[in-house]
């Protein structure tokens, strides 16, 4: 039986596909407040600079801003605080193994809603050498003019 779940992209993270190799992805949920939340569910959320780390067993999510709800009061959360991500101790483990090459971080890919939860996914990632933006520049190029070559015929 698989259940069907709806997610809702709140916000994607494009630049860091632009700037870095995905080695690998996980799913994390992550602890937010009740006027955090509801901005998210509005999609007023950019991962545009922030990262993750690894600190005393625990993985923390910095830079992400959520935008203060409009509806809120004086309670409101601080657009840019660091936020922990929930993973399971097995998967923080295999994490931190996996983060001992040189080079790599851990990067936020997107934050969805998914079954009523928030949910980030994380990648490790490699950063990329100049050449090598450029060469991914020129193959989505080439395929985008293939791709339009076949809509032609």
């Amino acid at each position: 039986m698989t259940k069907n779940k709806q997610e809702k992209v709140a916000a994607s993270n494009k630049k860091a596909f632009h700037e870095y190799n995905i080695l690998e992805k996980y799913e994390a949920g992550i602890v937010l407040t009740g006027t955090e939340i509801k901005s998210v569910r509005a999609g007023r959320v950019n991962l545009k600079d922030s990262f993750a780390k690894i600190e005393k067993g625990e993985v923390w999510l910095y830079k992400m801003h959520i935008s203060p709800y409009e509806m809120g009061n004086i309670y409101n959360h601080d657009p840019e605080r660091k936020r922990k991500l929930l993973l399971k101790k097995a998967e923080i483990r295999k994490l931190t193994d996996k983060m001992k090459g040189t080079g790599e971080t851990l990067v936020p890919l997107k934050m969805y809603i998914s079954g009523g939860w928030a949910k980030v996914e994380i990648g490790i990632a490699k950063g990329k050498k100049l050449h090598d933006k450029r060469d991914d520049i020129a193959q989505k190029s080439v395929k985008r003019d293939i791709e339009r070559a076949m809509k032609r015929f």
